[in-house]
């Protein structure tokens, strides 16, 4: 790692007061060349002042998670390397940028605390899979990046999985990867339930991290769980997640259409017609594909397409369950719903219609759902939502600030 570029500190907080100072000024003392930059994940106590009275630079953020304060807080960092350590640190990670590799990750000499090894074992088998790479620590938080390192990684995977997901982008980008044993501490976690707790977020996010993702409007990068509606609407979730995974930057109908042969432009052909084939009616193919995109053009903002599904769907007997059990991750930024939960959504919600809705019912339906969709197309809905200060309101309900 090339010692002449500049290097940040970077340290994740949340509700660390009474040990933030102690890091911080350990950190300063061992590279005061260095900036040191909190970032402080919307902790409820006096962290960002005990992290600024001992030094630090503090990005002050919504309550979020591990891997999301760290990416959005990286965008204050000055260019070139990185140093990521947990704020309960305690030992010198200086020798991590002694190592010439793009990702140095700190192994602990001796062991304190700790559960079963499950979550450390789940982490360790996802990096063999997926990148070839037998870590020892794959959960560990004291990470030296070099700026390629850093263009690889950054945004980070969400939570507690962005360790794991950076070490594996970091060795699909052919960067070299090294683990190098240290004595550090940290605060033990011990075998109680919040230890436990802990451990089993640590490996549903790893998991959760290792599947596709997608940027949101903040820009983090969050696990796309709208697979999750395969179990009631399965063609039409594989449709949009060919989207999700395949599409290009056209967004809209128009734009897909101007752009030819694309898979937006393959979903808003296939989407119909598989309602058709369901429905066997031309009015309930209108509904299907008509409400799978309206949901893809609502869905913006976290949380919007499922809060007007479950509001909807006791209307038409929609099923609930899948939209209830994702609705708080999505709505804490934690995942996405993506093409293929959104667009899902509108399908069941389309197909219990046409169930519920006959005549001039169905007429009114069709045609609020193509106006909408005309409307989509020409202005944005989340900006005239926005714009409302009821429907506003109503839409940041749940959300992080």
């Amino acid at each position: 790692m090339n010692v002449s570029e500049a290097l940040t500190v970077l340290v994740a907080a949340r509700d660390e007061e009474g040990s933030i100072a102690e890091t911080v000024a350990a950190l300063r003392a061992a590279f005061p060349e260095a900036e040191v930059l909190v970032a402080d994940d919307g902790s409820r106590d006096g962290t960002a002042a005990e992290a600024e009275g001992a030094g630090a630079r503090v990005v002050r953020l919504p309550r979020l998670g591990k891997g999301q304060a760290l990416s959005l807080a990286e965008r204050d960092a000055e260019p070139g390397r990185l140093l990521l350590c947990d704020a309960d640190l305690r030992g010198d990670p200086s020798p991590l940028l002694d190592e010439d590799a793009d990702l140095v990750v700190a192994s602990f000499e001796e062991r304190d605390g700790g559960g079963l090894g499950i979550a450390k074992r789940g982490a360790q088998e996802l990096i063999r899979l997926l990148g070839g790479f037998e870590a020892r620590e794959p959960l560990s938080g004291q990470r030296a990046l070099s700026p390629a390192a850093r263009q690889a990684c950054f945004p980070l995977a969400p939570g507690f999985g962005c360790e794991v997901r950076m070490t594996i982008d970091a060795l699909r980008a052919g960067l070299d990867v090294r683990e190098t044993e240290l004595p550090l501490r940290h605060r033990p976690t011990g075998r109680d339930l919040p230890g436990f707790l802990h451990r089993g977020r640590q490996l549903l996010d790893a998991v959760l991290a290792c599947g596709p993702t997608a940027t949101n409007f903040r820009g983090l990068r969050l696990p796309l769980v709208g697979s999750a509606f395969a179990t009631r609407e399965p063609i039409v979730t594989a449709i949009g997640l060919a989207d999700d995974l395949l599409s290009g930057p056209e967004r809209g109908v128009r734009s897909h259409v101007r752009a030819g042969a694309t898979t937006g432009t393959l979903k808003a052909l296939a989407i119909p017609l598989y309602g058709l084939a369901r429905t066997r009616s031309f009015s309930g193919a209108l509904l299907v594909g008509l409400a799978a995109n309206f949901f893809n053009q609502l869905d913006t903002r976290p949380g919007r397409a499922l809060k007007l599904y479950l509001a909807l769907a006791p209307l038409v007997r929609a099923p609930l369950l899948p939209a209830v059990l994702v609705a708080p991750y999505d709505l804490g930024e934690m995942t996405m719903l993506g093409d293929a939960g959104s667009n899902a959504l509108g399908a069941l919600l389309g197909l219990s219609s046409v169930d519920r809705l006959t005549g001039r019912g169905r007429k009114l339906a069709i045609a609020a759902l193509a106006g909408l969709n005309l409307l989509g197309e020409l202005q944005s809905l989340g900006d005239l939502i926005e714009r409302s200060p009821f429907l506003s309101q109503l839409d940041r309900l749940g959300r992080p600030d």
